[in-house]
């Protein structure tokens, strides 16, 4: 879960002049990004979101730090005006999507996800066509465009919940992620699961000849893998959660092998750093979630750009597949004094000054 910071900065006065690109901000220190950083975004009551995946300097100034929905949710109960979304597209979208009467921003448009763009919009319609009788489930990592053609969105926490709600004779379109969809299929016995063949290049590439390095370099580490990977290493796994789930079994376990991107791995060892956190693959790296930057980010908040800007009718149905997945997995809840606790001691001292 996530912590709320923004109302522990005291305002300060945006440092002058405003640079006119992300390149002018590359040459400003460390401390000096931080500096406009956190007094633009008072200015501008705006609350900046942190993938787990992002850079640690992005995290360290991030008033919110999680997955990408549970992101998204906190920032729609604040009072912010302006949310800063550091992640990718879809994510962004998300964020408008539940809170259409803020601004969006994104510190870099090229921040995608290629396992999103592995579905359109116009591509779904087809397949809906071929099987009219199947229900739509889209994962939460999917376009706006894709969630409004859907009946229903998952995340990778719930899917199995959000597809087991569904009548077991009824056929499903799920989508984008294969390994989702076979994770799924397992863990519910369903035989008309229909797939879309996508994937997390960053997921699917961890290979069992790297756990198995992994093991033996840490013998008595628990092994938990996220379930966009591949079958044969999820079969292998200790455990096989959400990233919000991993940020829980690394408070309860002493050392820990992650099988997932390793900006969450890097977090992890920063707000645990006695205890042993290594990553299953030193390559499991998302070069479009480290697109953001901190000069990046300052230019954002400094020019109020990139703003994410949503068709409403596209904006109103795919609100629609949320609301049906919050109603069926019970809605959400603000984290517990607990969970805002180890949020909270994850946030750096050295970041915007808030811990």
């Amino acid at each position: 879960m996530r912590q709320f910071l923004h109302g522990l900065i005291a305002p300060g006065k945006v440092p002058t002049p405003t640079l006119p690109t992300p390149l002018d901000y590359a040459g400003l220190s460390r401390e000096e990004l931080t500096a406009r950083i956190t007094a633009r975004k008072v200015e501008r009551n705006a609350v900046i979101l942190g993938h787990n995946y992002q850079r640690v300097e992005i995290q360290e100034v991030s008033d919110y730090l999680g997955d990408s929905l549970g992101l998204s949710q906190e920032a729609a109960a604040t009072e912010a005006d302006v949310i800063v979304f550091c992640g990718v597209h879809f994510m962004a979208e998300t964020a408008k999507i539940l809170s259409p009467e803020k601004t969006v921003l994104m510190p870099d448009l090229r921040a995608g996800c290629p396992m999103a763009d592995f579905v359109t919009g116009p591509a779904l319609r087809r397949l809906k066509e071929e099987h009219p009788d199947a229900a739509v489930v889209a994962y939460v990592n999917s376009t706006a465009e894709v969630k409004a053609e859907s009946d229903v969105c998952c995340t990778s926490s719930n899917a199995v919940a959000v597809v087991k709600s569904i009548p077991r004779d009824q056929p499903i379109i799920f989508v984008p992620d294969r390994n989702l969809a076979r994770y799924v299929q397992q863990r519910t016995g369903r035989d008309n699961i229909i797939a879309w063949d996508g994937y997390c290049y960053v997921h699917d590439d961890m290979v069992l000849d790297e756990l198995a390095r992994a093991r033996k370099a840490h013998p008595n580490a628990l092994v938990v893998v996220h379930p966009e990977a591949r079958s044969e290493l999820l079969e292998a796994a200790d455990i096989v959660t959400s990233t919000a789930g991993m940020v829980d079994v690394a408070e309860k376990n002493d050392a820990v092998i992650f099988g997932t991107e390793r900006g969450l791995v890097d977090r992890m060892k920063a707000q645990f750093p006695e205890k042993t956190f290594v990553p299953l693959s030193g390559a499991a790296v998302c070069g479009n979630m480290k697109l953001n930057t901190m000069a990046k980010l300052a230019w954002c908040l400094d020019h109020g750009r990139h703003e994410v800007v949503l068709d409403e009718a596209i904006r109103v149905r795919a609100h629609r597949a949320l609301d049906r997945m919050l109603e069926l997995s019970g809605g959400w809840s603000a984290p517990t004094q607990e969970e805002a606790a180890l949020e909270l001691a994850g946030v750096r001292p050295s970041g915007c000054g808030c811990s």
